[in-house]
C-alpha cells in the first residue's frame, strides 16, 4: 500500500514540477521575442521627429502611435502633466483598451519622460 502511495505521490510531484518548467520557459521565451523598452524609445523618438517635420501639433498630448511595436504605444504628453494629457482623446485607444500593455511618453519636444 505505501509502495503505491509513494508512486503516487511522486507522479503528482513530478507533474507539478513539469507544470511549472513549462509555464516558466514559456513566459522567459515571449519576454525575450518582446520588444525592447529601448528599441520602443528609440522607434517613438524617429516617429516623433517624421510627424514633426509634417508640421503635426502636439499642443493637446495626442497619441503619436497605437502600434508602435507589438504591445507598444506611444503618446505624447506635457511635463508636468496637464490635465488635457489625462483626456481619452488624447490617450493612445489601444492602452486603454488593454490591446497593448507597454507605453513610451514623450514631451511635447520629443524628450522621453517614462517608458514601461
Amino acid at each position: 500500500m505505501w509502495k503505491v502511495f509513494g508512486f503516487v505521490s511522486l507522479l503528482i510531484a513530478t507533474a507539478i514540477i513539469g507544470f511549472w518548467a513549462v509555464k516558466y520557459l514559456t513566459k522567459n521565451k515571449e519576454l525575450e521575442s518582446a520588444p525592447s523598452a529601448t528599441e520602443a524609445i528609440a522607434k517613438a523618438k524617429a516617429l516623433y521627429l517624421q510627424q514633426k517635420s509634417a508640421g503635426t501639433n502636439f499642443s493637446n498630448g495626442p497619441c503619436l502611435s497605437n502600434n508602435l511595436l507589438p504591445g507598444w504605444v506611444a503618446d505624447i504628453a506635457h511635463k508636468p502633466r496637464q490635465a488635457v494629457d489625462d483626456l481619452p482623446e488624447n490617450q493612445c485607444e489601444a492602452f486603454l483598451k488593454g490591446k497593448a500593455r507597454h507605453f513610451v511618453e514623450l514631451d511635447i519636444e520629443g524628450n522621453l519622460i517614462r517608458a514601461q
